[in-house]
């Protein structure tokens, strides 16, 4: 799995636990809906850690708990 997969896997996965909108998370981490269209759509192979910290802060966490999720595992993603 791509590291833009998890991340994608995990926003939805945290859109859904906090009942949020896509769009609510874009207003709220100040992303445009093309760049986390893009995301979501798997059209990037990653994404980086400014981003990943924003949405972050979309979520009021922390980037270590945006993390925290076996999406993450090291042995199980692509790293380019």
């Amino acid at each position: 799995m791509s590291v833009n997969e998890a991340v994608a896997l995990r926003v939805s996965e945290l859109l859904n636990k906090h009942q949020m909108t896509q769009y609510r998370l874009e207003q709220k981490c100040a992303i445009t809906h093309g760049r986390l269209g893009c995301i979501m759509r798997n059209k990037n192979k990653t994404i980086n850690l400014s981003t990943a910290m924003l949405l972050a802060q979309g979520f009021d966490m922390s980037l270590i708990e945006f993390l925290d999720s076996p999406y993450f595992d090291m042995s199980k993603l692509e790293i380019d």
